[in-house]
């Protein structure tokens, strides 16, 4: 993705007092990743025990609707693996995916490349969003909810709801499989931003939107029911923290806090 600013002309002089201290913005998203750890630990234990309870207690894999995802998910995997990969559909999605999130952000695309050796966008705009946004915004996925949700207006869909779980099994794997097969090839949309704030943002983004499916896919589970676990794991893991802090202190003889005589 190239950006094209707008710069406007004007004439330079000396500041008429010091410049104040600036901090790179690098380093206040490192810093942003490493308060957004615990985020991560908190939110894969929240979606791994709903997952567990919907499947093991609530037989959510007895559904039609597990099994049919699951088969297009496998499915796409064997293809992946075992077939030559479709990389020109990839970077399709991928370049465009960077496009509706220009748009989105009020920007302009005056260029689109793809080729099967890559491809590129020339925008005005640029941010962490739009640079990250093809490893989050399963866009394949995206556009077969939309076609059954139009298409939905006009016919009766209902009996084509299996084949939409599966098509969205086959573009969700298609959107892991190449985001984790795209990562390690040192892509300038993460080193832009810093690699280790953008592994962290892009992993809480795909774990959010694997919670929704749950949700959605899951009778049993509310989107309230799953924030309330979320807040209970929240609490523990506060409390766990603050337990440690109390160790700490006490280990290096900290005195407590005595009230004034």
């Amino acid at each position: 993705m190239k950006v094209v600013p707008y710069v406007v002309p004007m004439t330079r002089r000396a500041p008429d007092r010091s410049m104040p201290l600036t901090v790179p913005t690098r380093w206040v998203k490192n810093i942003i990743a490493f308060f957004l750890l615990p985020v991560c630990a908190i939110l894969t234990q929240t979606f791994f025990t709903a997952f567990a309870r919907a499947t093991i207690h609530q037989q959510l894999w007895a559904g039609a609707e597990f099994w049919f995802f699951t088969l297009g998910a496998v499915l796409w995997l064997i293809a992946f693996f075992g077939l030559p990969r479709p990389v020109i559909i990839y970077v399709f999605g991928h370049e465009l995916t960077h496009a509706l999130w220009v748009w989105l952000m009020g920007g302009r695309v005056s260029k689109f490349r793809v080729s099967g050796e890559g491809g590129h966008i020339v925008t005005n705009r640029t941010n962490f969003l739009i640079a990250l946004a093809p490893y989050f915004f399963p866009l394949y996925s995206v556009l077969a909810i939309a076609v059954y949700g139009i298409a939905s207006l006009f016919f009766n869909v209902a009996p084509y709801g299996r084949l939409l779980y599966a098509t969205l099994g086959v573009t969700w794997a298609f959107h892991l499989s190449f985001t984790c097969w795209m990562i390690p090839k040192n892509q300038t949309d993460l080193s832009d931003h810093g690699t280790f704030f953008s592994l962290v943002f892009i992993y809480v983004m795909n774990l959010l939107l694997l919670s929704a499916l749950l949700v959605i896919a899951s009778p049993q589970i509310t989107f309230a029911s799953f924030a309330a676990d979320l807040v209970a794991n929240l609490r523990s893991f506060s409390e766990w923290v603050g337990g440690l802090m109390n160790q700490f202190t006490r280990g290096h003889g900290v005195p407590p806090n005595l009230p004034d005589r």
